[in-house]
């Protein structure tokens, strides 16, 4: 192998080498394969070539990514493990070479006849993350008819692996993002329990929010921390319902309606995704005017998606405990926002809001 002939670096090839040193900054998983695909069909000289995933039985191959003429309808099969080439590497899991595949008994002849390819040669190699197989890493074909050899593998084996980190960091940060979203719908779901009337309150407040932001023209760097805000600003009140976090803290419950939103904050500040959003649970009890708490600022020395949320608390308490709905409620909030615009609330905050009911008839039936 130390006097195999490598393949002359192309501008794939440079290319390649790149997304490899930039793997973890790529977030585009189909975008990779895709890249490391190409590299893997450029590199060995191929007619063709595929990436193959385990499914979720993990008893068949699907085609994740697959170039050349045979490529549109090899996207439309799947292979069971141990049947045809593929199969027999992802069965096994080792490297195959097949130098003539009309002759070889684990050929599927039946992926030629669909895409009306002819195959007469295979490299395949398993594509393993972590000791466990995630699929098959496949090409066909040389050409310059030269048959696959043991430098090949090997070359093949590099992109197969660079592929392998790609798939096993898209699947991690996808379960972290499931994870993530379930816990926040559970914490949302606490919140409504932690005082009567809450029901729908923290999922209508994030709504609302975001919903104001964007017609406010809000960062999209903030519009993330105006949702998150919009639902965790309330679980403080689980908080004071805790003694040991309540004396942790100091805080007691005999001054909850005040000291809710500082339980809220020490709650979240140690969490790093949550940190734009805790200026705006601190402050969403400010009033424009600089009456509120707990630190009495005004004007725009309030953080912008506290001013907003203080709006949005105001008529979300006229749904909850004055127990008006439909088009009351849309009446008895348009007349609240506008008699508190300059003193309680932000002008510009009362605007989108008021532009919101215009344009939306249900902004409370989500």
């Amino acid at each position: 192998m130390a006097n195999a002939k490598l393949p002359k670096l192309t501008p794939d090839a440079f290319e390649l080498l790149a997304l490899v040193s930039d793997i973890n900054s790529i977030v585009d998983l189909d975008y990779l394969l895709e890249k490391l695909d190409d590299a893997a069909k450029e590199l060995l000289g191929c007619q063709a070539s595929s990436i193959m995933l385990l499914d979720e039985t993990r008893q068949s191959l699907y085609f994740k990514v697959a170039t050349g003429e045979r490529g549109g309808a090899l996207k439309k099969m799947t292979l069971p493990l141990g049947s045809g080439v593929a199969g027999w590497v992802a069965r096994e899991i080792a490297p195959l070479i097949v130098n003539d595949a009309a002759n070889d008994s684990r050929f599927a002849v039946q992926f030629d006849k669909t895409s009306g390819f002819t195959t007469r040669q295979i490299l395949a190699v398993p594509m393993m993350a972590k000791g466990e197989l995630v699929g098959v890493a496949e090409v066909v074909n040389r050409e310059d008819g030269a048959p696959f050899t043991q430098a090949d593998v090997e070359i093949l084996k590099s992109l197969a692996g660079v592929a392998s980190v790609a798939i096993s960091n898209a699947k991690l940060i996808s379960d972290q993002k499931n994870f993530f979203s379930h816990i926040l719908e559970l914490l949302a779901s606490a919140i409504e329990t932690s005082k009567p009337g809450m029901e729908s309150h923290p999922n209508h407040c994030a709504y609302l929010a975001c919903a104001i932001g964007k017609r406010m023209g809000v960062p999209d760097a903030e519009y993330r921390h105006l949702y998150y805000a919009g639902l965790l600003h309330d679980i403080g009140y689980l908080g004071l319902k805790n003694r040991r976090l309540s004396r942790e803290f100091g805080l007691t419950l005999a001054s909850a309606e005040d000291q809710h939103v500082l339980m809220s904050v020490k709650m979240l500040e140690g969490i790093n995704i949550f940190q734009g959003a805790v200026p705006v649970i601190r402050h969403h009890h400010e009033n424009y005017d600089g009456s509120g708490f707990p630190d009495k600022l005004s004007g725009e020395a309030i953080p912008s998606g506290a001013r907003i949320l203080r709006l949005i608390e105001a008529m979300e308490e006229l749904r909850m405990t004055g127990g008006f709905s439909g088009p009351e409620l849309k009446e008895r909030a348009l007349r609240e926002a506008k008699s508190g615009s300059g003193s309680r609330f932000d002008p510009a905050a009362v605007a989108a809001f008021v532009q919101l009911l215009d344009e939306e008839e249900r902004i409370w039936e989500i």
